[in-house]
């Protein structure tokens, strides 16, 4: 059987394991003290970054938050341990995302960052070099998954779309750290230097919603994508298992493991 890892156990971490087969697939999910989700058959939980390690599995998947990548990314890396990173927005930190890049090049373990949500990265990475090139990343989604934010600024857009925040993809990624992954991951892409964040709360939203509107000298781009929040968490996208499920695949079959 083969074993794979998990950094946490919540909605996105259930849709991984629902993609494969249980009686093919042993996971080890690395859990906080304390915490106890019901688990299936073939999930064990441990509370400790070492016995993740000693249970040496093929790959793991961070599922848990920026936090979670700061706090055991590195450790993987150093043991030679494949690791699919969700929480790309971790990386806006240069000292971490600088050490992630030395664990990558000289640990010969790779850091998978997948598109996540999103599409056209591609795109974005090939006018990256374009010094005049300019991207605006707009996540749009309905109110009710901006609940808390909406009532701590004591705001309602209940019939008008109300914009909570503009600014640097860095500023996005500390203002809505368990939100704004795809920011960063189109920062990733493009540099941050050139793209802008937009977050709209907006009751006309049919689903979580990512707008990315690119002018460059090679020409301009608009993509949009609706998905379907995750049934568990209305922030956060049905699409984001799937992603990170198309990321170990392609990544066990590059090791040779499937």
């Amino acid at each position: 059987m083969l074993t794979l890892g998990l950094i946490g156990y919540g909605s996105v971490a259930r849709g991984i394991v629902s993609a494969f087969p249980p009686d093919s697939v042993g996971w080890i999910a690395l859990l906080r003290e304390g915490v106890s989700p019901d688990l299936p058959a073939n999930v064990r939980a441990v509370a400790q970054l070492d016995r993740l390690i000693d249970a040496r599995p093929k790959a793991v998947v961070e599922a848990a938050g920026q936090a979670a990548v700061a706090a055991y990314v590195p450790a993987l890396l150093e043991a030679g341990i494949p690791t699919v990173i969700a929480s790309v927005g971790a990386l806006s930190d240069p000292v971490l995302a600088d050490r992630i890049a030395i664990l990558r090049r000289n640990g010969g373990a790779r850091a998978i960052l997948p598109a996540g949500a999103l599409g056209g990265l591609d795109y974005l990475r090939a006018i990256a070099a374009l010094p005049d090139a300019r991207v605006r990343y707009t996540s749009r989604k309905p109110p009710a998954a901006w609940t808390a934010e909406l009532t701590a600024l004591g705001l309602s857009a209940e019939h008008e779309e109300l914009t909570l925040f503009e600014g640097t993809p860095e500023e996005a990624t500390r203002a809505y750290p368990k939100n704004l992954n795809a920011a960063f991951a189109v920062a990733l892409a493009a540099g941050a230097d050139k793209v802008t964040v937009r977050v709209v709360a907006d009751p006309k939203a049919a689903g979580n919603t990512h707008e990315i509107e690119a002018e460059s000298a090679a020409g301009t781009a608009s993509f949009r994508f609706t998905n379907a929040p995750s049934p568990d968490n209305p922030k956060t996208s049905a699409l984001m298992a799937l992603s990170l499920v198309a990321a170990l695949g392609e990544l066990l079959d590059t090791e040779g493991v499937r």
